[in-house]
Parts: C-alpha cells; sequence; structure tokens
C-alpha cells in the first residue's frame, strides 16, 4: 500500500500567541498538497490556541510530550487525557533534546508511546545517532537500539499509531543535513529491522520521516528517495517555507 506522506512541524520552545497564529493563518490560506498529513507541534501553552485556529483539513495539532501516568503530583507534566480534553490527538515523543537534555532513556521513551497509543494518542516517535556514534560507524546499532526498545512495549495495532521519525542529532539545528544517501539508507535500515523484528505489515506501513535541518531548498531531493515517508521539521516550521516542504512532492 501508498504510504501517506507525512510533514511535522516542531515548534520547539519558540512562539508567542502573535506568532502562532501567523504561522496558523499562513497554512490557512496556502494550497497544501491534499495527499500530505501535517501536524504541528507548538508549546503546550499554546496548543488551544492552534487547534481552534487550524481550517485546514489536513492539518492537526500536535503536543511536543506526554507523561505515562493518568494523572496526580507530576509537576509540568500534561496527561493523554488532558490532550484529548482539548482535542488533541497526535504526540512527538523521544526528540533527541529530551533524550539528551532531560535523560529521557530509551526504555522511558517506549513506556511514554505505549501509554500515549493505549489512551488514544498518535505518536511521532523520534531516533537518531549523535555525531561520535555516526563517526564510529554505530548509527545503525545506535537506532536498532533505540527500536528494540519500543518494539518490547509496543506490539500489534499498536504500530498503526508510530510515525516514526529518524532525526541525526548531527544535523539538528546546525544547518548540516544528512546527504540524501545518508538519510535513505537509515530509513531502509529502519525498514528493514522492521521487517526482521516486527512484520512485513508493519515495516511496509509504517512511516518513516527524515527530521535534521530540512528546508524548503533540500526537501525536494530527500523526498524523491523510497523510504523517506516526509520530513519532522523543526526552525523552517515557523517560517513561510514550512508550506514547500509540506508540498514537496508537487
Amino acid at each position: 500500500m501508498a504510504r501517506k506522506f507525512f510533514v511535522g512541524g516542531n515548534f520547539k520552545m519558540n512562539g508567542t500567541k502573535e506568532s502562532i497564529k501567523s504561522i496558523v493563518k499562513n497554512l490557512n490560506e496556502s494550497q497544501l498538497d491534499s495527499n500530505v498529513e501535517v501536524v504541528i507541534a507548538p508549546p503546550s501553552l499554546y496548543l488551544q490556541l492552534a487547534a481552534d485556529s487550524i481550517k485546514q483539513p489536513n492539518v492537526a495539532v500536535s503536543a511536543q510530550n506526554v507523561y505515562d501516568k493518568p494523572n496526580g503530583a507530576f509537576t509540568g507534566e500534561i496527561s493523554v487525557s488532558q490532550l484529548k480534553d482539548s482535542n488533541i490527538h497526535w504526540t512527538i515523543l523521544g526528540h533527541s533534546e529530551r533524550r539528551t537534555l532531560l535523560g529521557e532513556t530509551d526504555e522511558v521513551v517506549a513506556s511514554k508511546t505505549k501509554f500515549a497509543i493505549d489512551g488514544g494518542v498518535s505518536v511521532v516517535w523520534c531516533c537518531g545517532e549523535s555525531l561520535e556514534e555516526r563517526e564510529s560507524g554505530n548509527t545503525v546499532a545506535v537506532v536498532e537500539k533505540q527500536l528494540a526498545a519500543l518494539a518490547a512495549k509496543v506490539s500489534g495495532a499498536d504500530w498503526e499509531k508510530i510515525v516514526i521519525a529518524y532525526e541525526p542529532i548531527w544535523a539538528i539545528g546546525t544547518g548540516k543535513v544528512a546527504t540524501v544517501q545518508q538519510a535513505q539508507d537509515v530509513h531502509a535500515a529502519i525498514r528493514g529491522w522492521l521487517k526482521a523484528n516486527v512484520s512485513d505489515k508493519v515495516a511496509e506501513e509504517t512511516r518513516i520521516l527524515y527530521g535534521g535541518s530540512v528546508n524548503g531548498k533540500n526537501c525536494k531531493e530527500l523526498a524523491k528517495e523510497q523510504d523517506i515517508d516526509g520530513f519532522l521539521v523543526g526552525g523552517a516550521s515557523l517560517k513561510p517555507e514550512f508550506v514547500d516542504i509540506i508540498n514537496s512532492k508537487l
């Protein structure tokens, strides 16, 4: 089956009421490829604002994080039920900034992923290697370890609620981009791992995104690759060129 192209915009800790309104207005007024599924992930403070403002039928709003407990004394966290209550049905989990800056392990990310899915929230699940790991030839081993932790928690129909985002840490926010071949090779390795360790169906149907300094100039070349099913965009999602990235298959 053909995998529907998917583009996510991770705003990270950026934005104000006015800038979020401006970004959403630009999306609402743009001609977007109707064959692309789009999610934007503003800071949690602005999730409701974005959700209430989006008019495009193929654009949804995503959280940047969610906790793996239903409620309670977890200061600063956000729950699956709170997202659902606000009509938010996506979250990003496992982003390298959460892993490296906030110490989230593969197992913690996998636990959050399972909890989100069980609660009815789909997940953009991130994986990737550091520059040191890339240079030592351990890229695939690192990503496979992250995948193994995920596969230990999720199974069966859970995979239908997961979009994988491969984001080499050394290319996030640095302006450095993996070459088209580097990106395709890792995407193919991820799909091969899913085939060998999960199922042919999951390997064929799971969308695998590339993230790491994607912009309006490099997106079209990356989008041509067989195993690149879209993008998770950082800084460029705050700019008008985000529309060009969404439309990169046109």
